[in-house]
């Protein structure tokens, strides 16, 4: 036993217990996770009228006197099984408001919906993929005595592709303050939006809500150039929301209408600073607003929802734009696995944090991701259905944790996470044996959705 790995001790030393297939059972209630939380304590189902105890349950009687639940990360690189689950109720979030259900009218499908793209301004030339990078007649040079021209044509997964070509001339103070204020210029364009629209429709403005609604649900993209860019579904509706239907005048036109103009319209101003002045912060120029049908003559449905899930279980590691975990010290800017760009954001939003005039951006709490301080998703109140009600329907779905006419008396308390390293070996490999089921599953899924549309036919 001693010449083996300890982490094959470890699991050994697991299979081993007497209460090994209650821990199995609790791994597998996981699906897997990779960082569980470690909870003790008890729960009592009493009768409402009588007091009489139902049912009882205690975590003395599991193995370690704990139970263990779900993480519920969605970074697939901290617990692949968790971003896995956050991904399909993602999925079915952005689904739902595209197309109806969770309790959302199947007319929402009929509605005016675009996909947009709301991009970040140039903040210094870059290096691209695709045709030849920057070609250039002459041989100009910048102040720093560096070509602004590139002539290669660049793979997707060349390390120059999104560098700056010259690092001196790039403005890392705007890019960094332009992440910090992403989120107002994101609210003032929702706000625009409403306004243009109550405008072209000839409504005052302050009366668009007892007209129509406007509602959103949109995730952030980090850019090979480590910028933020927006994608975001927009479906317009009546004042109640997606029970109602929108005004005469609320066309998919007229909304892609007013998304552009609102897009190009929209500033912040940053505070003043002597060491990056007054800012005036914009979107980028390139605004895209494609309208969804429901003739399946545009972008299809399901496509932009598979889209939006597989992106929010991202970490900002996977995209190469900065660290899954927050920096404490300038020390650990220098030790980050990073490029030399990101890095050089990572300095300046900690220089820029430790100015007085920028402290309430909290730009080196947020430096890790490049001062951006937005959630990678947001919706709107009334777009469609939230992950907590999401979570409450699989709960139910796999057994309700009350019955009608009774009450329960709980008292639990953290006690750890994780897995000792035996364990973490144990619930990978459940948890591959339960995405590969799934997969086979969902395979024999759609060949007997073939099998019936050949019949049919």
């Amino acid at each position: 036993m001693r010449q083996l790995p300890e982490t094959d001790r470890d699991a050994i030393r697991i299979a081993q217990d007497p209460q090994f297939t209650r821990w199995l059972e609790q791994i597998t209630a996981t699906g897997g996770c990779a960082h569980p939380v470690h909870l003790s304590g008890s729960t009592t189902t009493l009768d409402g009228t009588t007091g009489e105890i139902i049912r009882h349950y205690d975590t003395r009687n599991e193995p370690g006197e704990r139970l263990l639940i779900r993480c519920r990360n969605r970074r697939s690189t901290v617990c692949a099984p968790c971003s896995r689950l956050h991904a399909g109720d993602t999925f079915h979030l952005v689904r739902a408001g595209l197309i109806g259900g969770k309790n959302v009218p199947d007319t929402v499908r009929h509605r005016p919906r675009l996909f947009i793209t709301l991009t970040a301004p140039s903040f210094g030339p870059v290096h691209h993929a695709g045709e030849r990078c920057r070609p250039r007649r002459d041989r100009r040079r910048c102040e720093h005595d560096r070509s602004l021209g590139c002539g290669a044509v660049h793979d997707m997964d060349d390390a120059l592709v999104g560098q700056p070509l010259c690092a001196d001339c790039y403005d890392y103070p705007a890019h960094v303050l332009w992440h910090a204020h992403a989120g107002k210029l994101w609210d003032r364009f929702v706000i625009g939006v409403r306004r243009q629209l109550a405008s072209s429709a000839g409504l005052v403005q302050s009366r668009f809500a007892d007209h129509a609604r406007l509602s959103f649900a949109r995730i952030a993209e980090y850019q090979k150039r480590a910028a933020v860019h927006v994608h975001a579904v927009v479906r317009l509706d009546g004042p109640a929301g997606p029970t109602e239907e929108p005004p005469a005048w609320g066309t998919a036109d007229r909304l892609a209408d007013a998304v552009r103009t609102s897009a190009q319209r929209v500033m912040v101003r940053t505070p003043y600073s002597a060491v990056a002045g007054e800012l005036v912060l914009r979107w980028g120029v390139q605004v895209d607003a494609r309208p969804l049908r429901a003739d399946s003559d545009g972008p299809d449905d399901d496509a932009v929802a598979a889209y939006v899930a597989k992106y929010v279980t991202k970490g900002a590691s996977e995209t190469g734009a900065g660290t899954d975990y927050r920096l404490t010290t300038w020390d650990d800017i220098d030790s980050a696995r990073v490029t030399d760009h990101v890095r050089a954001l990572m300095r300046t939003a900690w220089r820029l944090g430790g100015l007085p005039e920028y402290a309430p951006l909290h730009l080196r709490t947020w430096a890790h991701t490049l001062g951006y301080r937005g959630h990678i998703l947001t919706k709107s109140r009334a777009y469609s259905a939230t992950y907590a009600a999401l979570r409450a329907d699989r709960a139910e779905h796999v057994g309700p944790d009350t019955m009608p006419g009774t009450v329960s008396d709980a008292h639990w308390r953290y006690v750890g996470s994780g897995h000792s390293p035996g364990a973490a070996l144990i619930a990978a490999g459940i948890a591959e044996d339960l995405a590969t089921t799934r997969e086979i599953a969902r395979g024999e899924l759609a060949a007997e959705g073939r099998r019936l549309s050949a019949a049919s036919s």
